[in-house]
């Protein structure tokens, strides 16, 4: 057998690996081992440890534990709750103002952290019983938490852009820069979707009662501003000093870390429980990053030894479609990837296949990564996984599982929508990078 038929038979066995439940970072360690000692011998153990310890080498994943961390400590001081609560006092007398006031929170708090499962269970505290006093429909209520939530992935500091950086051969400050304007403009478009809908039929999401207005404007300037002023400043320092080259994206989480540290002492919300509870959880969320990207680091090496991706290149290319047409498909498989899997295999194992076939027909990396970015947002929104919907439902169990995700499935469509919008117009993602960066 050749060892491009023996990378075939590999992707196989991955597949059903999955599939059948086995644990990813294992599956791709034991199928790299066993596939690469059929296909090129005990060179294969040498190549191991080589991946591994390149991946040990890579400085800008040491960010990943610090973004966790930041993210999480600014989930318990309470910053959130504030500025939901003044933007909801601000716009009492507006229909839909609560949708508006989700995702303008959901939009602050992606850009603070880019922990998902967090801004769901977040936005779900916040809003949802506010949503049931003031009568608005479960499941339009549902559909912009799950999809607010999903922002965390795409704006940047991004937990998946970080990760991706390396997998895919792009500096990590240039995928930040690329996912601001996507990541806005997707945010734009559910609160335009959700207000549009409240337009045409006011029932969705009604003026708020007079019980829940506001007894005077410093009231609310008071509590806008100290709910977006912290949080803000800790953005712009942490996201700022790497998009401007002032700081690694390293040592930007290290600032982000230590000001969310900074924002939880004054505003008292720090204690022994919660500083242990936040390191043991990044501890474990980072572990499972970085594992899952040695293992895959070293299944992508043996499966590209075997000569597999660029034999799929060459077939792919010999069909003789147009490249747009390649790239519509490509996103359509990880767009199927993403129902039953999760961000993280994806990324790590899926994209190194691709990326021969992305750099041959001539695309731009850091545009297509933008792409992967807003299509793997359907990963948290499409049923039968939809991890966002239990998140969701463990805040909010009031509200029927099947509401829940009839409200996602509304929000995944905008986000295809979104990907198209992206895909027409390059320079939504690419304009700000060479504004940047390009000398």
């Amino acid at each position: 057998m050749t060892p491009e038929a023996i990378g075939i038979w590999m992707i196989v066995a991955l597949l059903t690996g999955i599939f059948v439940g086995f644990p990813i970072a294992f599956t791709l360690i034991i199928l790299g081992i066993v596939f690469g000692y059929w296909g090129f011998g005990d060179t294969v153990f040498h190549l191991m440890v080589f991946q591994f310890f390149q991946v040990m080498r890579e400085q800008t994943l040491a960010s990943v534990p610090l973004f966790v961390f930041m993210g999480l400590l600014l989930e318990q001081a309470g910053l959130l709750e504030r500025l939901f609560r003044s933007v909801q006092l601000a716009l009492a007398r507006v229909h839909g103002s609560l949708f508006i006031a989700v995702m303008f929170c959901a939009t602050i708090f992606a850009a603070a952290t880019g922990i998902v499962g967090a801004a769901v269970t977040l936005l779900g505290i916040m809003a949802a019983k506010a949503m049931d006093r003031s009568g608005y429909d479960v499941r339009l209520s549902a559909g912009i938490i799950t999809a607010g939530g999903t922002l965390g992935i795409l704006i940047p500091p991004s937990v998946m852009l970080v990760v991706m950086g390396p997998v895919i051969g792009v500096p990590v400050t240039d995928l930040f820069a690329a996912a601001i304007f996507p990541g806005l403009a997707m945010a734009v478009i559910y609160t335009a979707y959700a207000i549009v809908r409240c337009y045409l039929n006011p029932a969705l999401g009604p003026a708020l009662p007079e019980s829940e207005h506001a007894g005077s404007r410093i009231e609310i300037l008071r509590e806008f501003l100290q709910g977006l002023v912290p949080p803000a400043v800790l953005v712009l320092a942490s996201l700022g000093s790497i998009l401007f080259g002032f700081a690694t994206p390293t040592e930007g989480a290290a600032i982000g870390a230590s000001g969310s540290l900074l924002l939880t002492i004054v505003y008292r919300k720090l204690t022994r429980k919660l500083l242990y509870d936040s390191v043991l959880k990044t501890l474990e969320v980072s572990c499972l990053i970085l594992f899952l990207v040695a293992a895959s680091n070293f299944f992508g090496a043996v499966f590209s030894r075997l000569g597999t991706p660029m034999m799929m290149t060459q077939a792919l290319l010999g069909l003789d479609l147009s490249p747009m047409l390649v790239l519509v498909l490509l996103m359509a498989i990880i767009f199927l990837l993403a129902w039953p899997l999760e961000w993280v295999p994806i990324v790590l194992i899926f994209l190194p296949i691709m990326l021969p076939m992305v750099k041959e027909l001539g695309f731009n990396v850091t545009w297509f990564g933008i792409l992967v970015a807003v299509n793997l947002q359907t990963a948290w929104l499409s049923p039968p996984v939809a991890l966002s919907a239990y998140f969701l439902k463990g805040v909010a169990p009031q509200w029927e599982l099947s509401d829940i995700y009839r409200g996602m499935v509304q929000f995944m469509f905008l986000q295809l929508g979104g990907l198209a919008l992206v895909m027409a117009f390059p320079q939504l993602a690419l304009w700000l990078p060479g504004v940047l960066y390009t000398k």
